[in-house]
């Protein structure tokens, strides 16, 4: 389903993507990682194309979408979705108008249709009944919930994650990873996330890219990264830092 070759992005004398080579096949749970600023967001934002590569290609389904105009992107993107880091929920909208957001902009529901797809996907991600809530009475793990409900319900074929558990305490961190994957084999939705927990890794990948230098330094299972003895994959996934610090 995504495809990329031989990704190259420089931002001014920063070369951030170093020919990046990836395949991500329909359904599969895929994990992006790597250290912070090591470009997993500029890859994420090619994949979606927010940003068009200096070199290489990026296939979605079989189209190269690296160069295309904003109008045919906008119909590879509507089988996308995106589950921000902070969630992104409009302060001024209820749990339920933030939800139908997409449908409701879309303008192909009823109302009373929008209404039974919003309590239906709620119900989806564990918060059954709360559609009159604002954002502010939510915690931060309810409002992560309440993100991936409005991603998802308008039924994307990709939907992206960009570091779901930050900010959450190990067991929210826990219960959205659980959530994740049940979204995954549920709708059979092709999963990519961004993250540095390694908790995530374990409960949802089926498979870790891991983005080194700019580019991908290893492609493997979640048990097989675990067991590496690699030393950077070893320091990287057990937290282990030195003073020649070997990712850098």
């Amino acid at each position: 389903m995504i495809k990329v070759s031989g990704l190259h992005k420089s931002f001014g004398t920063q070369h951030v993507l170093q020919g990046v080579d990836m395949e991500i096949q329909t359904g599969e749970a895929a994990i992006i990682v790597g250290r912070s600023g090591g470009g997993k967001s500029v890859l994420l934002k090619h994949i979606t194309g927010l940003i068009q590569p200096d070199q290489g290609q990026v296939f979605i389904n079989g189209v190269d979408i690296s160069h295309l105009e904003e109008r045919e992107l906008l119909k590879i993107r509507r089988d996308m979705a995106v589950m921000f880091q902070g969630a992104a929920l409009f302060d001024s909208m209820s749990v339920g108008e933030n939800v139908g957001f997409y449908l409701q902009r879309e303008g192909k529901m009823t109302t009373g249709e929008i209404e039974k797809k919003v309590a239906e996907t709620l119900e989806l991600v564990d918060l059954n009944g709360m559609q009159h809530k604002w954002p502010s009475d939510l915690s931060g793990g309810m409002k992560k919930r309440v993100g991936l409900a409005r991603a998802i319900i308008h039924n994307p074929s990709i939907v992206f994650y960009d570091e779901p558990t930050a900010g959450l305490d190990p067991v929210v961190s826990d219960s959205i990873d659980h959530l994740i994957r049940r979204i995954c084999d549920i709708r059979q939705v092709t999963t990519v996330v961004i993250t540095h927990d390694m908790r995530t890794v374990r409960t949802v990948g089926e498979k870790v890219y891991m983005l080194v230098n700019g580019k991908i330094y290893l492609t493997a299972t979640p048990d097989e990264l675990f067991a590496s003895q690699d030393p950077v994959v070893y320091k990287f996934v057990n937290g282990i830092s030195d003073s020649e610090d070997v990712l850098s």
